[in-house]
C-alpha cells in the first residue's frame, strides 16, 4: 500500500503528467464499460464483425494515445523519483561546466621573425689549374685538408723553365755589350763628324744604332721576366685559406694549361654565406628594420629544430623576381665551428622588429568569428567572457595583442568547441604548466 502511496505521490509533482494520467484512465474506463455488451453481442451473433470494428476502430485509436500519455507519464515520474533535473529542480538544469584548459595574458618582449629556407654557399671557391704545361714532381696536400693562403700545393718540373731563364739572361748580356760598343762608336763618330772627317750619315747611323740596341736590351729585360714568371708557376700555391676537396690529379701526369678540370677545388669555409629568399611583401619591413643597425640571422638545421650558427644580413639583391615574387637576400656567418657546410639547406631566422613591453597570449587562445578575433576569458566566477581582440603580429606561436586583453587574465587555450558565453567552466590545467601543445 505503502508503494502505491509513493508511486502516486511521485506522479503528482508534475501537473503535466497528473493530466496525462486521468486521460488515460478516463479512456480506459470507458472504453472497458462500453466494450463489455458488444462483445457480448458479437459472442451471441447479434452483430457482425465488420460493423464492430467500424465502430470501435476509433476507440482502439485512442486507447493507444492514452497509452502513450501514460508512458510519458511514468517516465516523468521515474525521473522525479530517481532525483533527475525537472522544472521543480531549477538548480539541476543548466548547462555542464565545460572542460578546457588555461593560460595566463603575459606581458613580455615580442620578437618578430621572418623564416626562410635558404642554401649554405661559401664565400670564396676556387678551382686550381696549372697555368703551364709541365710534369707533376709533388703533390703537397692531402684530400680534405685545411690550407692556409701560400701554403704549396703541387710542385712542377722547373728545369726547363730556369733554363729559359738563364738563356735571357744571357741574351740581355749580349745586347748589352753591343749597346756599350755602339755608345763607343757614336761617340767617336760626333767628334770626326765636328772635324769634317766623317760624313752625317755616318752620325746618322750611329745614332739609330744605339737606339735600336737600347730597345734591344729592353726586350730582353722583359724576357727574363716572363721567363721568371714562368718559372714561378711551376710552383702551385693556395690563393686562399680553406678545405680541399678531392684530389684530382696524380705525381708524375703531365698537366696542360687548356685542362678543363683542374687539379684540385679549395673552398672558404670562414667566413660563410647563406643565400635565401623572402615574399616581396617583406622587404618593406627588412629595409625599415634596416635603418635601425644591422639585422641578426639564426641558421637552424632544414627541420628548423636545431640552432647552427648566428650572423647577419649583409645583402638584399637588386631587383625582385617578378616571375616568383621573391627577392633573394645574402646572409655572412662567422661559421668558427664549421657548423655550416656549402651546399646544406638550413632554415633562416631573421629578426626585424622586437617590441619589449608587448601583451602576449598563446595564438590558439585567439578565435575567429563573424565579429572578427576573440577569446574567452575566465571571469571571477568561473564563467567564460568573450572578448573581441585586436591582433597586431602573430610569431612562433604567440599572438600581440593591442587591444582587449590586459596581463595577468586568463584565457581558454583548448576545448573552445564546448564554451559558451556565460557559461561555467571546470578548469583542468595550465597548458604551459602541464607541458600540452596548445598549436
Amino acid at each position: 500500500m505503502e508503494s502505491i502511496t509513493q508511486f502516486i505521490g511521485e506522479r503528482m509533482v508534475d501537473p503535466f503528467g497528473v493530466l496525462m494520467g486521468a486521460l488515460w484512465f478516463g479512456l480506459a474506463a470507458s472504453l472497458v464499460l462500453a466494450g463489455v455488451p458488444a462483445c457480448l453481442q458479437l459472442w451471441r451473433g447479434e452483430r457482425k464483425m465488420e460493423r464492430v470494428l467500424r465502430k470501435w476502430g476509433l476507440g482502439a485509436l485512442g486507447l493507444l494515445i492514452a497509452a502513450g500519455a501514460y508512458l510519458t507519464w511514468h517516465e516523468v515520474g521515474h525521473e522525479v523519483g530517481a532525483g533527475k533535473p525537472t522544472a521543480k529542480n531549477p538548480a539541476q538544469s543548466g548547462p555542464a561546466p565545460a572542460p578546457v584548459r588555461v593560460a595566463r595574458v603575459e606581458k613580455k618582449p615580442f620578437s618578430v621573425f621572418l623564416t626562410a629556407l635558404g642554401t649554405v654557399q661559401p664565400t670564396n671557391m676556387v678551382t686550381i689549374r696549372s697555368r703551364v704545361d709541365g710534369h707533376i714532381e709533388k703533390v703537397a696536400f692531402e684530400e680534405g685538408q685545411m690550407v692556409r693562403a701560400g701554403d704549396l700545393l703541387v710542385q712542377l718540373d722547373a728545369a726547363p723553365f730556369r733554363a729559359t731563364l738563364e738563356q735571357a739572361i744571357a741574351k740581355r748580356a749580349q745586347d748589352e755589350a753591343s749597346l756599350l760598343n755602339a755608345k763607343q762608336d757614336l761617340q767617336r763618330a760626333v767628334v770626326l763628324t765636328k772635324q769634317g772627317i766623317d760624313a752625317q750619315q755616318l752620325l746618322d747611323q750611329r745614332t739609330a744604332q744605339v737606339a735600336q740596341l737600347t730597345a734591344l736590351v729592353q726586350a730582353d729585360g722583359a724576357a727574363i721576366e716572363s721567363a721568371r714568371v714562368q718559372l714561378n708557376y711551376t710552383t702551385i700555391r693556395s690563393p686562399l685559406t680553406g678545405r680541399i676537396g678531392f684530389r684530382l690529379i696524380d705525381p708524375g701526369n703531365i698537366v696542360h694549361v687548356n685542362d678543363q678540370t683542374g687539379m684540385l677545388t679549395i673552398t672558404q669555409l670562414q667566413p660563410i654565406s647563406v643565400i635565401f629568399t623572402l615574399p616581396q611583401q617583406n622587404l618593406f619591413d627588412v629595409r625599415e628594420a634596416l635603418l635601425t643597425g644591422p639585422l641578426a640571422l639564426t641558421a637552424l638545421n632544414s627541420e628548423g629544430k636545431s640552432q647552427l650558427a648566428q650572423g647577419t644580413l649583409s645583402l638584399i639583391d637588386n631587383q625582385v623576381d617578378s616571375g616568383s615574387g621573391t627577392i633573394r637576400l645574402k646572409a655572412s656567418f662567422a661559421n668558427q665551428d664549421n657548423a655550416l657546410w656549402p651546399g646544406l639547406s638550413v632554415t633562416v631566422r631573421l629578426l626585424v622588429a622586437t617590441f619589449p613591453d608587448a601583451v602576449v597570449v598563446p595564438d590558439t587562445a585567439v578565435q575567429r568569428g563573424p565579429n572578427g578575433l576573440y577569446a574567452y576569458v575566465v571571469g571571477p566566477d568561473g564563467r567564460a567572457q568573450l572578448r573581441h581582440l585586436r591582433i597586431a603580429r602573430v610569431a612562433d606561436g604567440n599572438a600581440l595583442v593591442e587591444q582587449g586583453l590586459a596581463p595577468g587574465e586568463q584565457l581558454v587555450v583548448s576545448g573552445h568547441y564546448r564554451v559558451q558565453p556565460s557559461a561555467p567552466l571546470q578548469i583542468l590545467g595550465n597548458a604551459e604548466a602541464t607541458g600540452l601543445r596548445v598549436d
